[in-house]
């Protein structure tokens, strides 16, 4: 997002298996500041329709906004999505 929050790319990272996805911090952030972005959001499926987060995506939410501080890259929110429904950890208050 640039400083307007308008969308300045938008690009797919990262495919897991059902239960999973090894994500790696710095590569969320590498197009992120090569564009010259002012924020992000970071957005994943559950497949199995349930977009409650997990441990393990609220222990990544807190990675992501440590990294953005350091980075001067703000995380606006992350969203889970499922079938029918989304979840913001922003709204949440996990992770951030």
């Amino acid at each position: 997002l640039d400083t307007k929050n308008r969308v300045v790319t938008i690009k797919r990272l990262y495919e897991g298996s059902l239960n999973s996805a090894q994500v790696r911090v710095g590569e969320v952030f590498r197009e992120a500041v090569r564009q010259n972005c002012a924020g992000l959001v970071a957005v994943h499926n559950h497949p199995s329709g349930d977009p409650t987060p997990s441990a393990d995506d609220v222990e990544l939410t807190r990675a992501l906004v440590g990294a953005g501080e350091l980075l001067d890259v703000d995380v606006l929110d992350h969203i889970i999505i499922g079938r029918r429904r989304w979840v913001s950890l922003k709204e949440r208050g996990l992770g951030f």
